[in-house]
């Protein structure tokens, strides 16, 4: 079995193969293993990573965190926050960094930071990423006064977009899912940083307890009124718009900006790596609500909306189907 927390000496490799091993391991969609860490199904590539994040990593008031399950719309929020929190340094839209790097270089996801992947922040307010599980959080983060972002999707289209975009990204010796297999593994949450819905009700849940700390956003309230929701991020993360930018249309130069059409032909995000093994060009496939229903067959619906009934059921989180 290989090494896969990367350490050098044979006592510390015996450690982390015992850690592995007393842990549940199923196959995953991208990463060959997926390990039962946390009550989360954690990609094998990423278990030491979170394990120091959770150690070392020490919060700033200041920092923001953009925290998403997997294929729920981080790209476009990270990119929304970084042009919102950024505007007063880069007051031109022709000159701005989301043209010549991707959201993900903008906004590190802290799991791969700590992989050397990818560098931290050196301005404040740092702008992270993150899907980690929120019960998974560094304490530092739970205890300062820094701002958590969450957006979720409907779980229709979650698994649509994670179907095609692990496909495309999967790591040797992993072959093609087919659709009824997948779709198997993600009625049981085994899926990576699943289960989503524990995902979903852990930031949920902290959202109604603490809503200074934490936004809960949906990405199809996202698409429906960008206009709102850009206004909304940019109070709760205390960085409103002034009545003259909003009459200079500040607002709508960063949709713009930030506008899957926009992102998506951007030269940056046609080709290029990052986090070693991801192409850009896969974070943009069609970025619309219901394509599920091109997908879905009548048995498939009928299951996911009985997981649903019973995994959100009471908690007042709800989706339109």
């Amino acid at each position: 079995m290989l090494n896969l927390f990367n350490m050098e000496g044979q006592q510390e490799n015996a450690e982390d193969e015992l850690i592995l091993s007393s842990l549940p391991r199923e196959m995953g969609w991208a990463i060959p293993d997926l390990y039962l860490f946390q009550q989360f199904w954690c990609p094998s590539i990423l278990i030491k990573e979170v394990n120091i994040f959770q150690k070392q990593f020490q919060a700033k008031d200041s920092d923001i965190f953009v925290a998403s399950f997997p294929k729920s719309g981080t790209t476009w929020l990270k990119a929304i926050t970084f042009a919102i929190v950024n505007r007063q340094c880069f007051s031109s839209i022709h000159n701005h960094p989301l043209l010549t790097s991707n959201p993900h270089q903008l906004v590190p996801a802290v799991e791969f930071m700590y992989r050397g992947d990818i560098h931290c922040p050196t301005t404040e307010p740092r702008v992270f990423g993150t899907h980690t599980p929120f019960p998974s959080l560094p304490n530092s983060i739970i205890e300062s006064k820094c701002k958590i972002i969450y957006i979720c999707r409907n779980p229709f289209d979650i698994f649509v977009s994670a179907w095609t975009f692990f496909d495309k990204i999967k790591l040797e010796p992993l072959s093609t899912l087919k659709i009824e297999e997948a779709f198997e593994k993600y009625c049981n949450g085994i899926i990576e940083f699943g289960p989503w819905w524990s995902h979903m009700q852990g930031y949920w849940k902290e959202s109604l307890a603490k809503p200074n700390k934490v936004l809960f956003l949906k990405y199809e309230d996202l698409k429906e009124d960008v206009n709102f929701q850009v206004k909304k991020i940019a109070d709760f993360l205390g960085f409103p718009f002034t009545q003259e930018e909003e009459n200079n249309e500040v607002i709508e130069s960063i949709i713009k900006l930030c506008s899957f059409e926009k992102m998506k032909n951007s030269e940056v995000n046609k080709s290029g790596i990052i986090y070693q093994f991801l192409e850009k060009k896969y974070f943009f496939r069609k970025g619309e609500t219901r394509d599920w229903v091109n997908y879905f067959s009548p048995s498939m619906t009928e299951k996911l909306c009985k997981i649903m009934e019973e995994k959100f059921g009471g908690s007042g989180l709800s989706f339109m189907i």
